[in-house]
């Protein structure tokens, strides 16, 4: 089951093994699974998702860069 969230504030992929990319500020599906958690959006009518490890989500959830909703 999906949740929803908002971006505010820097918080970045890794696409395979190149540069940390950044998801862009505003509204995101979250998936959460045992050791990741899957973020889907959508920027200039383009759909796009990302996994990040648990950790580095509940990091960002601390320090409000992603915001869930209630």
């Amino acid at each position: 089951m999906s949740q929803h969230a908002l971006i505010r504030g820097e918080v970045c992929f890794r696409a395979g093994d190149g540069i940390l990319m950044p998801i862009p500020n505003g509204p995101v599906d979250i998936e959460m699974a045992n050791d990741s958690v899957a973020l889907g959006w959508s920027y200039d009518g383009t759909k796009s998702s990302a996994a990040i490890p648990i950790d580095e989500y509940e990091r960002h959830v601390r320090e409000g860069h992603i915001r869930l909703d209630n």
